[in-house]
């Protein structure tokens, strides 16, 4: 386990390399945030990481959400999810889902990245059921793309916060 304190006083590649995962493939953010230390809470940790997020150019934006995985998509079915993302699509049966199940997703996140081009990102901690997941995805299709851009990093805000609490479990 690490803890906030152990962050705090890490020389800063341990850091980065500590903080890395928590915004997927993307280790520029951690880099980033590093120098507003020390945190005093996960909350303080989070929002600054989530400042550097919404500092960053469009391009920054667009590269970090299209580094996330599709909904149960191809990086699912080879096995070459994150640590993080398989456990939170796993929690949901989304790594595993009935073939009709399957194919729903299947046209949603090809629908999605059709439109907006990137992945439709779903804060999975947010939802109790596939069918609430099948239902955002749905309703978000009928969306601008500004608006999207927008959902998806508030969505990737709610995941990372998730991912820094079982990081820094306890605190």
């Amino acid at each position: 386990m690490t803890t906030l304190a152990e962050l705090n006083a890490a020389a800063e590649p341990r850091l980065i390399e500590r903080l890395a995962g928590v915004f997927e493939h993307s280790p520029w953010v951690a880099e980033r945030a590093a120098g507003a230390r020390p945190f005093a809470t996960l909350e303080a940790l989070h929002r600054a990481m989530m400042t550097v997020v919404h500092s960053a150019s469009r391009a920054e934006q667009l590269a970090l959400i299209r580094a996330h995985p599709e909904l149960a998509g191809r990086e699912a079915v080879a096995g070459a999810l994150t640590v993080d993302s398989t456990g939170e699509q796993g929690r949901l049966g989304l790594t595993a889902l009935p073939r009709a199940e399957f194919e729903r997703i299947g046209a949603l996140n090809d629908a999605y990245r059709e439109k907006f081009g990137f992945p439709c990102i779903v804060a999975l901690t947010l939802h109790h059921s596939r069918e609430s997941v099948f239902g955002e995805m749905q309703r978000r299709l009928a969306n601008g793309r500004e608006t999207e851009i927008t959902g998806a990093l508030a969505q990737i805000g709610h995941i990372t916060r998730a991912r820094l609490e079982r990081l820094l479990e306890g605190q």
